[in-house]
């Protein structure tokens, strides 16, 4: 029987370097990662010492052009982000903060001499870096953060609270963005300086074989050489929120697939009734609305990425990507959940650790509400913020 990505004939629709970008992270991510996952998540353990492998891979800051990064296109980044979320949401989640997030802030705004510092070392997984923008009260409204730098000498002063920050406590360097009488810049923090506090959020029932922290800056104090020269206001966050939103819309099919994938297998060998549930027409049902919502949130995920290599992709067809695909995702995990009867909420299989972790997903780098006013705005010309 054909896999989802053969029915769609999804390999017609692209070339011999995305399809082998593909090919190694869904290696990379089915051995070295799957074998130990499901125990990881038990554990909230996550491993770091595949980072340096993910490095020598290639699959960190895989979009970026130099520095050691390997200039892969947009669609052969968004085919590793589906393979490593097909496996785990928090391992697709590592590479959008470490390469979508951090090393494109450093990429975007920094000088040439952040760059030489951080991003080969970040490419090459000998540095971690995480991204520090959300606190707690203002998620969803960044531009109410209360974090501040305040100019002192020759450097910067940094105070506040983050919350919800992926990779800090393992980070040795922090994006972090405060309130500044500039407006908001962007500020480089060696997590080993003194007042950096980073503290891993222990009571998920989501990602917990990723990494979330609260990070605490008490008088953190680092020199003028650490604000990003060329981040000028929230606009500059937001430009790396869009590439991380981008590995979402693409990731998110990953998960799709793999509960997809599981639910058809199940349907052919349990049986009820004196046949395979997957003889029912109410299964079928659900298998083909499954099956249906995955071909739609893949090709979504290629359009924009083909309209990133034109460099036209517009933020709001990230916001229908990032609404949508997750949304379809959720159906897809919850449906499948349901085929699979009462095993599917056991660890025998990955369906309901990928709908815990898609609800996470469904709420970081955006929520459906903020997502949904956004496409309103750009169909009315009117902001309902």
């Amino acid at each position: 029987m054909p896999t989802p990505d053969e029915l769609l004939h999804l390999d017609d629709l692209l070339t011999d370097e995305e399809r082998g970008w593909r090919d190694r992270a869904r290696e990379f991510a089915r051995t070295r990662i799957l074998p130990t996952i499901d125990d990881d998540f038990e554990a909230k353990h996550f491993r770091t010492g595949l980072v340096a492998e993910l490095g020598a891979a290639g699959f960190l800051g895989m979009h970026l052009e130099g520095y050691g990064a390997a200039g892969a296109g947009a669609v052969s980044y968004g085919l590793a982000c589906i393979e490593f979320e097909a496996v785990d949401s928090g391992w697709r989640t590592f590479l959008s903060v470490q390469g979508s997030l951090a090393m494109t802030a450093i990429s975007l705004f920094g000088s040439e001499e952040q760059k030489q510092r951080w991003l080969p070392a970040m490419a090459a997984g000998g540095a971690v870096g995480c991204f520090a923008l959300t606190e707690a009260a203002s998620g969803s409204d960044p531009a109410g953060m209360t974090t501040t730098a305040v100019r002192d000498g020759d450097g910067w002063v940094l105070s506040g609270h983050k919350r919800w920050i992926g990779l800090a406590s393992i980070a040795d360097i922090a994006v972090v963005w405060a309130r500044t009488d500039e407006g908001v810049r962007g500020f480089l923090v060696e997590t080993g300086v003194p007042g950096f506090t980073a503290t891993p959020i222990d009571t998920k029932l989501s990602m917990r074989a990723s990494v979330q922290c609260d990070v605490v800056l008490e008088g953190v104090r680092v020199p003028a050489d650490a604000v990003l020269p060329g981040s000028t206001g929230l606009g500059s966050a937001f430009s790396c929120l869009n590439k991380a939103r981008f590995g979402i819309a693409w990731g998110v099919m990953g998960a799709a697939r793999t509960c997809l994938e599981a639910a058809v297998g199940r349907s052919l060998v349990r049986e009820s009734f004196g046949r395979p549930i997957g003889q029912t027409q109410l299964v079928q049902q659900k298998l083909a609305e499954m099956f249906v919502s995955y071909e739609r949130g893949m090709l979504l995920a290629l359009h924009l990425g083909r309209l990133e290599e034109r460099h036209a992709l517009d933020p709001v067809q990230l916001s229908v990507a990032k609404l949508d695909n997750v949304r379809q995702a959720i159906s897809v995990a919850s449906l499948a959940r349901g085929i699979l009867a009462g095993d599917g909420v056991t660890s025998e299989f990955p369906v309901m650790r990928h709908l815990a972790n898609l609800e996470s997903v469904r709420t970081y780098e955006g929520t459906d509400e903020i997502h949904t006013l956004v496409i309103g705005r750009a169909l009315t010309g009117l902001s309902a913020f």
